[in-house]
């Protein structure tokens, strides 16, 4: 049975914005820091990138709360099982956390109802990986070489959110929400939402994507928007499978895709995290380009003399 290999290298940048309103977490081995010493899943790795909008406190208010908010269930994990009911608890476990780290900034005095974040969050439970996303930060997958979206971004260009937007009374203008926001799902926005128990154009509830790992999938990537708007996912895992192929360093391998970005003009803060899954020297051969073969052909002596010509002038 498969068994991911989990290790993991991060970097952030500024970019040209004037603050920098992204966080992240990574957490290569997390029953160690929960405190758990027995009866769990091996390997346990959590990791997220929260890219705070309206200022950088909801996204800081996240991160420094993340273990409370996202593991109140924790004692669940320790029953770690592969059936089908565990995995539906471990789901709703997680779609649960997302709405309780938005109720805790509805409560925080200290972050302004005009504040909110984007939130992606990695877990790696055994062989199992779950990924959650409200927002437009972005996890894919390599699987030999292809790049896999984990999530999908909630921005008013997606068709499914744009519906649900305009079906719950909201409407997108120039690309925002409401006129205001580029995103349909985030933590916070407390001015934008609706009151508790009313159905809001803005949500907090997350996508949840949950995979059996297996030795074909090498790596995961998870980043915020200001990498995906100026690369595609595919070459994203394209570019840091070469770097990891040359090195074998997660943390070098995050470092230039932050830098690749920059190169390409982004206009946002930056965060990426690279989780190995699978051994560097077991990762497949890539397949080599296709060449086209050009067939050498004659032309007539008619068809050589009319060239001829033509260069001369006549």
């Amino acid at each position: 049975m498969f068994l991911p290999n989990v290790h993991s290298g991060s970097y952030t940048d500024i970019g040209p914005r004037g603050s920098m309103d992204d966080e992240h977490i990574q957490i290569d081995d997390l029953a160690c820091h929960l405190g758990f010493v027995s009866n769990y899943p091996m390997p346990s790795a959590f990791y997220a990138v929260f890219d705070g909008h309206g200022g950088p406190d909801a996204a800081a208010f996240v991160k420094r709360n993340a273990m409370r908010l996202f593991f109140e269930d924790a004692d669940m994990l320790q029953s770690y099982d592969t059936d089908e009911f565990f995995l539906e608890k471990l789901e709703d476990s997680h779609r649960r956390a997302f709405i309780r780290a938005d109720l805790a900034l509805a409560d925080e005095q200290s972050v302004s109802n005009s504040c909110g974040t984007t939130a992606l969050t990695a877990l790696v439970l055994g062989r199992h990986l779950l990924v959650a996303n409200a927002g437009d930060c972005r996890a894919v997958l390599c699987r030999r070489g292809t790049a896999v979206e984990m999530s999908k971004d909630h921005r008013p260009s997606y068709l499914p959110e744009r519906r649900r937007v305009e079906e719950l009374g909201g409407f997108i203008d120039d690309g925002y929400l409401n006129g205001y926001l580029s995103v349909t799902r985030a933590l916070g926005d407390w001015d934008l939402k609706f009151p508790l128990g009313a159905a809001s154009p803005l949500i907090a509830e997350p996508d949840v994507q949950l995979v059996t790992l297996t030795e074909e999938d090498e790596f995961l990537i998870i980043a915020c928007d200001g990498i995906w708007d100026v690369m595609s996912s595919q070459v994203a895992v394209s570019f840091v499978r070469r770097g990891l192929r040359r090195h074998s360093d997660p943390q070098q391998s995050a470092r230039d895709l932050v830098k690749e970005a920059l190169r390409l003009n982004t206009s946002d803060n930056l965060t990426a995290i690279v989780i190995c899954l699978s051994p560097v020297e077991k990762f497949a051969e890539s397949c080599p380009p296709q060449r086209r073969i050009f067939k050498a052909c004659s032309i007539s002596e008619e068809a050589r003399n009319r060239l001829k010509s033509l260069i001369e002038g006549n």
